[in-house]
This record gives C-alpha cells, sequence and structure tokens, in this order.
C-alpha cells in the first residue's frame, strides 16, 4: 500500500480554505449579492460582476483535487478515479457557467456529476486490508459515504424546488463538508504514515 504523497497533503490543507474564500471574496465584492438565496455558480455567471475572480477559484479547487488524486496513492485506485473525475468536473461547470436568469444544461450534468462523485468516492476508495488505515475502512467508509451522500441529495432536492428561498446555505453546507471530507482523510492518512516513519 503506497503512502499518501505531500503534494496530496498540501492541496488537502488549502482546498478548503480556498473553497470558502472563494464564495467569501467574491460574493462581498458584488453589491446585492445575496449568499442566502443565490448559488456560488451565479457568482461565476457571465452577467456576474465578478465572474473571473469566482471562475479563477473553480479552477483553483479543480486543480487542487486533480493533485490530490494522483498523490492520494493509500486510498483505492477507484476512489483516486472519482476525485480526479471530480476535478475535471469543476472545469467543466467552469468553461460552461449557469446564467443568473434560466439554467445551462451542460453547467448542471457538471455540477450534478461533481456533487454524486464528490460524495461516492470514499465508498470506491476503501480498502479491505486489516493494515489499511481506520479512516478508509469499510465501516468509516460506509459511513462517511451516507452521510455526504445524504447532504447531497437534500442539496439536490432543494435545488430542484423552485419556490426555495435559502438554495446557498444549503449548497455552502454541502460544498464545505465534501471539501472537509477529503481533507480529513488525506491528512489523517498521512500524519499516521508520517508518524510511524518517525518512530521506525
Amino acid at each position: 500500500m503506497k503512502p499518501i504523497g505531500k503534494p496530496a497533503a498540501i492541496v488537502a490543507v488549502i482546498g478548503p480554505i480556498q473553497s470558502v474564500l472563494g464564495w467569501v471574496i467574491a460574493g462581498s465584492l458584488w453589491a446585492g449579492y445575496d449568499p442566502v438565496y443565490q448559488t456560488i455558480s451565479d457568482l461565476a455567471a457571465d452577467q456576474s460582476p465578478v465572474k473571473w475572480i469566482m471562475s479563477s477559484f473553480f479552477i483553483l479547487g479543480g486543480t487542487l483535487s486533480l493533485i490530490g488524486a494522483v498523490y492520494a496513492r493509500t486510498l483505492a485506485m477507484p476512489g483516486r478515479v472519482a476525485l480526479f473525475a471530480s476535478g475535471l468536473c469543476t472545469y467543466g461547470l467552469t468553461i460552461f457557467p449557469t446564467p443568473l436568469a434560466g439554467h445551462s444544461d451542460m453547467h448542471r450534468l457538471f455540477a450534478i456529476t461533481s456533487f454524486v462523485l464528490s460524495a461516492g468516492w470514499p465508498l470506491l476508495a476503501m480498502r479491505r486490508d486489516k493494515s489499511a488505515p481506520f479512516i478508509i475502512r469499510p465501516l468509516a467508509s460506509l459511513v462517511g459515504t451516507a452521510a455526504q451522500a445524504t447532504l447531497a441529495l437534500w442539496f439536490l432536492m432543494v435545488w430542484a424546488d423552485t419556490t426555495t428561498t435559502n438554495i446557498g446555505v444549503w449548497e455552502r453546507v454541502v460544498t464545505t463538508s465534501q471539501s472537509l471530507y477529503v481533507s480529513v482523510v488525506v491528512l489523517t492518512i498521512y500524519m499516521s504514515q508520517q508518524k510511524r516513519k518517525n518512530n521506525s
């Protein structure tokens, strides 16, 4: 079982921070933007005055996902592929922005796929080997996947409801949770491996 590479640990620290900073900075620079009702994607819409700021953070986030997937070598390969594909989807939803009025089918396709992959990767990254870190063993992987999938499905139901008034809040809860979970898994494994390495 290969160890977590240092680049994966670095992006695991940066990932959740840049994710939150992106929509906080972009949202604060757009007078009249409502983070409770409006989505993060609205910040990167063609009509948005902060399009390039939010789009840059999207691209950064996607790139960090790709790096993490390549160097998180302790995870089972299907889980790494899911994380890599999720990063590519982030590029896709940036290339095909959502309009402020109406919607983009391509944006929705990439966004929904990203949410699904980001919820399901723990199950795909699971290792049954008894020597595997506890956080990617079957029980932890099942619990993590169930929690992330529940949040993602709840958000998608809220997103589909045209009468909802707090979609922005739910999207931020889900995206932050998904980003943090990846970081917790990667950093937990990395620090455990480094501790064993130093003690040997």
